[in-house]
């Protein structure tokens, strides 16, 4: 479903001089149906790197990727947010939404785009921020007055209201507690229940052990640039 061939990156630092700084060389792995892999290595590896190259933000210096039959490097804008509708989701750290949309509209949206039924999508979305422990009270208020831990909750049931063929998550765990903690791995155990490719970072090495099934140490591609 994800397949990643010989990608690097570098950065340009245009205002010193056009510096460049190589950040990954050679990076090749891939992820089948059903699979969840994390990208492991310490910080400034690259992890997020290979995770915005794979959400088409960042351009790659060379390589392929492919996510189902699109060829992310090689694809127009066009066809990398139909890519994003209908087949890649991205659960970040951060919450980022429109001021003043209801948290339940904000988590049906994806749902919305691709023409579902307002009742299905309203119904999936209700049923996911219930899972998540957001209380109804809020649902009509926009999820920018929320905690940190709240918002990162509605973030994931964004990202978890499609069934995406595959998904990326950065740190799905982080800011929360025990009892969140174990819903959201729950959701991704049933995403790859499901059928659904799965790239994540995971700083949490207790998740990472449970629903992940390989680890990718990024550092490894960090090194072949030296």
């Amino acid at each position: 479903m994800i397949s990643v061939d010989n990608l690097s990156k570098t950065f340009t630092l245009h205002n010193q001089g056009g510096q460049v700084i190589p950040v990954i060389a050679g990076a090749t792995f891939s992820v089948a149906p059903g699979e969840c892999v994390a990208l492991t290595g310490e910080s400034g590896a690259g992890k997020s790197t290979v995770m915005r190259i794979l959400y088409g933000n960042y351009l790659a210096q060379g390589g392929s990727v492919r996510i189902g039959d699109v060829t992310l490097t090689e694809a127009e804008p066009r066809e990398i947010l139909a890519l994003r509708r209908e087949t890649l989701g991205y659960v970040s750290q951060f919450l980022r939404v429109v001021p003043r949309v209801p948290t339940l509209d904000v988590v049906a949206e994806p749902l919305l785009a691709l023409g579902v039924a307002e009742a299905e999508a309203f119904e999936r979305a209700r049923g996911l921020l219930t899972r998540l422990r957001i209380p109804e009270t809020l649902w009509t208020l926009s999820p920018t007055t929320f905690s940190g831990g709240e918002q990162q909750r509605v973030n994931i049931a964004r990202g978890f209201a499609h069934r995406y063929p595959a998904l990326l998550l950065d740190e799905p765990t982080a800011s929360l507690d025990p009892t969140n903690r174990e819903t959201v791995l729950r959701l991704i155990e049933e995403a790859k229940s499901a059928g659904v490719a799965i790239v994540g970072i995971f700083h949490d090495k207790g998740a990472r052990d449970r629903v992940a099934d390989r680890e990718i140490d990024v550092s490894s591609f960090a090194r072949a640039v030296a």
